[in-house]
């Protein structure tokens, strides 16, 4: 097991585009997500992105196959690489937006309201280079847009309207298990 260090919110790096894969499939590909998949799952993650562990290529990872505890109310999302991501949003008006509550492992213990798409379409590349493209919904097309918008340098406190609606997760939601952190 390799868990690696999350940044956070003011690292410099997680505010930079990242570069697309070229070499599907290499041994530094495969071991890059195995220590993705090691650090999303030490930290409860619902998704992960290569830069927030200071690898600066379009690569993340998501999906949940039981309740996690950090969104116990979310619907399961199938486990998915997803590399060099391209998102088109299937209804781009004002209205397509839904506002949701969001945490994030580089913004420990905090969760802000963000609006996000609810329907788009993804599509990308598997670790051996084959696309593929899925149409998502609700929880699924959130995390997919939180995690790409990390590959493009965005946090998703700069996705905020309404900074009152941030705030530390214990305050906001006492519910929640307390040992989780985001």
């Amino acid at each position: 097991m390799s868990v690696k260090p999350i940044l956070k919110m003011g690292e410099p790096s997680l505010l930079q585009k990242a570069k697309e894969v070229k070499d599907f499939g290499s041994p530094e590909l495969l071991q890059l997500l195995e220590d993705m998949k090691d650090t999303m799952a030490h930290a409860n993650g619902a998704g992960l992105a290569a830069p927030q562990i200071g690898v600066d290529l379009q690569v993340v990872i998501f999906g949940t196959d039981q309740i996690n505890p950090r969104y116990p109310d979310a619907e399961l999302v199938p486990r998915t690489v997803l590399i060099n991501p391209k998102l088109e949003y299937l209804n781009d008006s004002p209205e397509g937006l839904e506002m949701g509550w969001e945490g994030c492992l580089s913004v420990p213990g905090m969760r802000g309201l963000v609006p996000r798409y609810q329907h788009l379409k993804y599509s990308g590349f598997d670790e051996w280079g084959n696309a593929f493209s899925r149409q998502v919904s609700g929880f699924h097309a959130r995390v997919v847009q939180h995690e790409c918008d990390h590959l493009w340098g965005i946090l998703y406190p700069m996705r905020m309207n309404d900074m009152s609606q941030f705030g530390f997760v214990d305050v906001l939601f006492p519910e929640l298990d307390p040992h989780t952190d985001d």
